[in-house]
């Protein structure tokens, strides 16, 4: 039992917050790229995305047995949005936190996409038949991540150039 639900619950709850938070977040990062403010969805980006990485730590094994690689993305993620949430509410994305933002908000987007093409191999049925192995390693897979991965530095790229909201957050 986690938090008063089963394994699988809770597993179910967690991929629902995650996803919320990647499709809100992939809205934000294309709003981004117009300098267009989206302070609702921004809002529910970030949120949904702090709430993932922390619940993320509620999964067997637990954070002090053995530190798994999915705790240091989260870990990682919970300092990018840490950061994220400063440079956008506390410096109101004034000189370099515009950039500082955009940065570690959509870095922290594509680690939530990267977990979930590693999880969707491990648990889709025609996914994981191409790519078996645990953690996937196989040529399918990697080619996946790495299309992933272009298409964020891409993206991320052209945020940080063009991300120049008229007004600040409040």
């Amino acid at each position: 039992m986690i938090l008063g639900m089963s394994l699988a619950t809770f597993t179910m709850v967690h991929v629902i917050i995650s996803l919320i938070a990647i499709v809100a977040g992939l809205v934000v990062m294309f709003g981004m790229l117009g300098s267009k403010r989206m302070p609702g969805l921004t809002v529910i980006f970030l949120a949904f995305t702090i709430l993932t990485s922390v619940s993320g730590f509620l999964f067997p094994p637990l954070l002090f047995e053995k530190l798994s690689p999915g705790q240091v993305i989260g870990i990682l993620s919970l300092v990018l949005l840490a950061i994220a949430c400063f440079a956008l509410y506390g410096m109101k994305l004034a000189g370099a936190w515009r950039w500082i933002y955009a940065l570690t908000a959509t870095v922290s987007l594509y680690l939530n996409v990267f977990v979930l093409v590693i999880q969707s191999f491990l648990k889709v049925p025609g996914l994981h038949a191409l790519a078996p192995s645990v953690p996937p390693t196989e040529p399918p897979f990697a080619i996946v991540q790495g299309v992933v991965l272009v298409f964020f530095v891409v993206v991320i790229i052209g945020v940080i150039r063009r991300y120049r909201p008229m007004s600040e957050y409040a």
